[in-house]
């Protein structure tokens, strides 16, 4: 079972024209509701392509018995919830105008209860979006563990970063992301990728890049008309650790992550168009051929 750790929000996107900058305003071209959250997107994009999944999160008194709650409930995600009756579950405000650029702001809310929550030990976990001594803590008592630090970085001291890249053996960013964590550090890149047995830096439309022992490997992105880059990350990584706990080599586990997160651009919600494994392979052999073997 895969184990993810962070938060399980509601996103409110929004459309725009162009994001307006300081002490400029705009107006809203659409507005739309969705299901959300870092890491419930990940946990439903693991369950979607059929492996077991256990979410450990915080949600507020709005959450059982939401849709939200039935639909993961549906997909027999197991629920390691933290219910904070008098907060609201979080929730996103997503910002993305007509050139694909974004803006988040993010309402912690009920995640706000990870800061005083035990961390479990664990065989397996990804830790998206959370609390950072949380997530500290996690690392410290895991087996295995990934993480993704996303919009949460910035909630990040240099200690904390370092303790959690010491203790990760996989770390995902997007190229952005990558940048900030060597400045806060005060590395250069070839350092911090050096110091972590493996390094997923995804790029947009660029596609992604590989580090690991030393070599670099670039994964194309796969083309699609894509309609909302959200979730797009969320996407490229429950296909990439679902490809791994199956024992796909970690390149064929890039390219499953790329298919996975073309899905995911497609439509608007983070959660609204991830496909089975079945349908990965397909659009997986269309584009990269046949996936290699399983290492035993």
């Amino acid at each position: 079972m895969i184990s993810v750790v962070g938060h399980t929000a509601v996103d409110h996107l929004f459309r725009v024209p162009k994001l307006p900058g300081r002490h400029n305003s705009t107006y809203i071209t659409a507005h739309s509701v969705y299901f959300g959250g870092g890491a419930a997107n990940i946990a439903v994009g693991i369950a979607m392509l059929g492996e077991r999944c256990r979410l450990i999160s915080s949600v507020g008194g709005d959450f059982p018995g939401s849709d939200y709650d039935h639909w993961m409930h549906d997909l027999e995600i197991v629920q390691d919830f933290s219910v904070v009756g008098d907060a609201r579950t979080a929730t996103a405000y997503v910002f993305t105008d007509d050139a694909g650029d974004q803006e988040t702001f993010f309402e912690w809310g009920a995640s706000a209860a990870f800061s005083r929550a035990e961390a479990p030990a664990l065989d397996f976990v990804h830790m998206a979006t959370a609390d950072p001594d949380f997530n500290v803590r996690v690392a410290r008592k895991s087996k295995f563990a990934s993480f993704d630090p996303g919009q949460d970085l910035l909630r990040y001291t240099p200690e904390q970063l370092e303790v959690i890249l010491a203790n990760v053996d996989i770390l995902f960013s997007n190229n952005h992301e990558m940048d900030r964590m060597c400045d806060m550090l005060g590395v250069e890149q070839d350092a911090l990728v050096a110091s972590v047995p493996m390094t997923v830096t995804t790029r947009g439309a660029e596609g992604s890049v590989l580090c690991m022992d030393g070599e670099e490997h670039h994964v194309p992105a796969v083309r699609v008309d894509a309609v909302d880059p959200t979730g797009a990350g969320d996407g490229y990584r429950a296909g990439f650790l679902t490809a791994f706990r199956k024992g796909y080599t970690p390149l064929d586990c890039c390219r499953a992550g790329a298919v996975v997160s073309s899905y995911v651009v497609e439509r608007t919600g983070t959660q609204t168009n991830l496909p089975d494994w079945d349908r990965m392979l397909a659009r997986y052999r269309k584009v990269f051929g046949e996936p290699g073997e399983i290492l035993t």
